[in-house]
């Protein structure tokens, strides 16, 4: 069996305890190996916005990841910024690990974008997409035919929807599919943490405590004064 690698990025900005459960049940239900994350120099989606500096996110990753052994980080994107696409940044983590199989995690906003990313085709066809659901979506918007609504119906035919906590069976992992799941309850958001602490609150059970002293110590999502 090959070896399954999860691939997840973002901006990370900052890292919290959302982004670390999602990690740890695809690392679960999806039996691989490892997950890499990998934050983004300035997602292309992104430019123009203030992002927190690349060294800071990393920081944040490492703090947050240290004692998982599974969870790792790739400065692929840090190093290469001028190289900001998804699928050339698989297309390199493929190269580094030769014959296993890549799985990107992203969220479901940007999975209603994705026909809008550079080769959002070969992106879905040549590797397994695991997308994560946020509680809270209409339910209008819980049937697979309409969440993947955007696709072209080749691409749709590839849609697996896991929702139930449902588990992806074997001959659907041989071959490249979009999963959609929810193993996930908690709805946390990294918006939503750097308003925590523009307001002063606490982040406890937001994101891990060496997380939270970092920002703290560094001040960062501090409103200038």
């Amino acid at each position: 069996m090959p070896q399954r690698i999860g691939v997840y990025g973002g901006t990370f900005d900052p890292v919290h305890n959302g982004h670390l459960r999602v990690a740890a049940a695809i690392l679960e239900n999806f039996a691989l190996e490892q997950m890499l994350f990998v934050p983004a120099f300035v997602p292309p989606h992104k430019r123009g916005q203030t992002i927190s500096a690349a060294h800071h996110r990393y920081a944040m990753l490492a703090l947050a990841t240290a004692h998982e052994a599974r969870m790792l980080i790739s400065t692929l994107e840090l190093e290469a910024p001028a190289r900001p696409y998804t699928i050339e940044t698989l297309g390199h983590l493929q190269t580094q690990h030769p014959g296993a199989q890549l799985f990107f995690v992203m969220g479901m906003d940007s999975f209603r974008d994705v026909t809008l990313w550079r080769a959002h085709e070969r992106l879905l066809t040549e590797f397994g997409i695991i997308v994560a659901t946020r509680p809270g979506y209409r339910a209008h918007e819980h049937a697979t035919e309409n969440v993947a609504a955007h696709l072209a119906p080749a691409l749709q035919a590839c849609v697996v929807d896991l929702r139930g906590g449902l588990q992806p069976a074997a001959a659907q992992l041989a071959a490249p599919h979009t999963f959609i799941t929810d193993y996930v309850a908690a709805d946390v958001a990294a918006s939503g943490i750097r308003q925590t602490v523009q307001s002063g609150q606490s982040l406890e059970n937001l994101a891990p405590p060496s997380v939270a002293d970092y920002i703290a110590k560094y001040r960062l999502y501090k409103r200038a004064v």
